[in-house]
């Protein structure tokens, strides 16, 4: 039997000026919890999973916002698994992820990896709604297949816009069924991890880091707008979030607040 779930956050400003969470709302195998927040002020939800999914035909849900003037981070616990359906025929399963950020908030999305397993089929979509004076950090990791198997199928779609203009809209696809060539030497070259790292701050508008290569396989783009995109193969987990880390220190100082 698929499972359907939404997990909800809100954060608001107080009185005090401080980040609070009036709505923390979890469903399902999503369980959210409140984290020790890094910066004085702000607010930490940590996604929990409480059991194995996504599996075929399930639907899971995220929804976001972060309020005026808020601090959220959000991450997880644990990596994401996508595992195949308990039975024949089973439909594929979706993730969508859905985030808001007002005016003058900051929200960092920074879940663990996404791990495609052998047999799993996987529509994963991120939408982001972003006021003019809103930042954003934001990093996707997948994983294509467990240690020592092939991928399951993935299907992924980020759609950032900014003022209700579009910022970034891209889809990619891997595994079985996915576009030709996705595994090719223009593509993944016979990485099976492939991440990015998504800032956008007004303060980029002015002056923000140069496009280059951040090693063999990274780059940093600038968009059209206030926003920086790192794009990063790798050959495992660990050697992406490292370079993705890097990447995320020396863009920190950049940002405003």
């Amino acid at each position: 039997m698929s499972v359907h779930a939404t997990a909800r956050i809100t954060a608001v400003r107080d009185g005090r000026g401080r980040t609070t969470l009036p709505v923390l709302e979890s469903d399902g195998p999503l369980a959210l919890r409140r984290t020790r927040a890094v910066r004085p002020g702000a607010a930490r939800v940590t996604v929990v999973g409480a059991m194995s999914a996504p599996l075929g035909g399930d639907r899971l849900a995220i929804e976001a916002r972060a309020g005026q003037e808020t601090r959220l981070t959000v991450d997880s616990a644990a990596a994401t698994v996508a595992l195949p359906g308990t039975g024949p025929g089973a439909a594929p399963a979706r993730y969508d992820i859905t985030l808001r950020v007002e005016e003058g908030a900051e929200l960092n999305w920074l879940p663990e990896q996404l791990i495609s397993a052998h047999g799993s089929e996987l529509r994963l979509t991120t939408t982001a709604e972003l006021a003019p004076t809103a930042r954003l950090m934001l990093r996707e990791e997948q994983i294509l297949g467990r240690h020592g198997e092939i991928t399951g199928t993935l299907l992924s779609r980020l759609t950032v816009r900014r003022a209700g203009r579009p910022l970034l809209d891209q889809q990619m696809g891997y595994g079985p069924g996915a576009p030709g060539g996705w595994d090719g030497p223009a593509v993944l070259g016979g990485h099976r991890a492939v991440g990015q790292l998504l800032v956008v701050d007004p303060g980029f508008a002015d002056k923000g880091p140069d496009a280059r290569l951040l090693g063999a396989t990274a780059v940093l783009t600038r968009l059209a707008g206030p926003a920086v995109l790192v794009t990063a193969l790798a050959p495992d987990a660990r050697e992406l979030r490292t370079v993705l880390d890097r990447a995320a220190v020396e863009l920190t100082p950049h940002a405003s607040g």
